[in-house]
């Protein structure tokens, strides 16, 4: 008996890490017609060590041992453009972008995706944790498809994956959606696959494990300021805006005695091992007037119950009817935060969706970061979201 997904192509990024080996497997398994796609969007040859050169090996090990063929496919030019060069520009101006929503949206599910169109393959699949399902609100329409959060809610990646639209998710599969990250472990361990043991990366997407800093130093030009607090006392001074992020620990403690408008000389390093300091957070950067605002930790200005955000994707392709009481994460893996998109109106940015979302949130919520993604959920499915300004 000839099998009903023989027919069926797949291209699977191939990423050289555990999950997309189990993904392949799975498919292979499965019956698909299954071809493997090694992405390099990015290479720096003025590194020691080119970062995604073991990844490939890896890669074509796993390859080799599912029997399919492995493609290496380069976007560089198309990483470069579309994530890049706006996340210098976001960092620039004093805000913290996130380069793998970026990578989604316009690279892996869009350049890649129109190759893999081009090419005739019916489906791209991944080995990313979501879910896709579908299903027709009548008889006779169109099935709308839906993002859930994948079984394993720990390492659920639809927050990445909210910017998607509907054009992508019908071409899309993700073969560990429902799996636990321990039953992925396991399943690699009884394919046999050269990846089983290999530790997760934790680098910048496509870019390697090097810190952001780093990556920065050379690509953004930065200017040293002044660190003040809430009330405007001057604290010391910082390397640039870029490098700092919004409810970040900085290296300044004070004597818990100390009250805003003391003797900044009081101030000492964190690494004094000096007892009973309490530790600076920013909390804010005053990017006109080139300042960090630090302070510590229970200060009200690292709060917020009300935020705003733009350029918003719903992943179904329309938004829901306000207001919508509904969960929201503002960064992977945080537990979802009770919140009600109260209202919508125009923006006054010339964007190409500029529709801004009020967000209240039943309670406060710290460190909320302007050029990071609000993401919005209700009874376990990704409707979308948008940067926070």
């Amino acid at each position: 008996m000839v099998n009903k997904n023989s027919k069926i192509k797949v291209l699977v990024c191939m990423s050289g890490g555990v999950d997309s080996s189990v993904a392949a497997a799975l498919l292979v398994k499965a019956g698909y017609d299954v071809t493997g796609a090694f992405m390099v969007n990015y290479d720096d040859q003025s590194q020691e060590k080119v970062c995604w050169r073991s990844d490939y090996h890896d890669a074509l090990r796993v390859s080799a041992k599912l029997g399919i063929k492995l493609l290496r496919l380069d976007f560089i030019k198309e990483y470069q453009r579309d994530v890049l060069d706006y996340v210098y520009k976001e960092y620039s101006a004093g805000r913290t972008p996130n380069p793998d929503v970026l990578c989604n949206k316009f690279v892996k599910f869009g350049a890649w995706l129109e190759w893999a169109n081009e090419l005739e393959f019916d489906y791209i699949a991944t080995g990313h944790y979501a879910v896709i399902s579908t299903r027709a609100k009548r008889s006779g329409e169109i099935p709308l498809v839906r993002l859930l959060e994948s079984k394993d809610k720990n390492k659920d990646q639809t927050y990445f994956l909210h910017q998607l639209n509907q054009e992508q998710l019908k071409k899309v599969l993700f073969p560990i959606g429902g799996y636990t990250k321990d039953e992925v472990r396991k399943l690699a361990q009884k394919f046999d696959l050269p990846t089983a043991e290999k530790e997760e990366s934790m680098g910048i997407c496509f870019v390697g494990e090097v810190s952001m800093r780093e990556f920065l130093k050379d690509k953004v030009k930065t200017h040293q300021g002044k660190i003040v607090d809430s009330a405007g006392e001057i604290l010391g001074e910082h390397d640039g805006l870029a490098y700092y992020t919004i409810g970040q620990r900085i290296g300044l403690s004070l004597r818990p005695a100390m009250r805003r408008g003391s003797n900044p000389t009081n101030v000492i390093p964190v690494q004094t091992g000096i007892q009973d300091v309490k530790p600076f957070y920013i909390l804010d950067k005053n990017t006109k007037a080139n300042e960090l605002v630090v302070g510590f930790d229970d200060d009200p200005l690292l709060y917020k119950k009300e935020i705003t955000i733009a350029e918003v994707n719903w992943t179904s392709g329309q938004p829901p009817k306000f207001p919508l009481k509904c969960q929201v994460r503002l960064r992977h893996r945080q537990e979802l935060q009770s919140a009600t998109l109260c209202h919508s109106e125009r923006s006054e940015t010339k964007s190409k969706n500029p529709l801004t979302i009020t967000i209240q949130f039943t309670k406060p919520q710290r460190a909320v970061t302007p050029g990071q993604y609000a993401v919005i959920y209700l009874k376990g499915e990704c409707l979308g979201g948008g940067v926070i300004l």
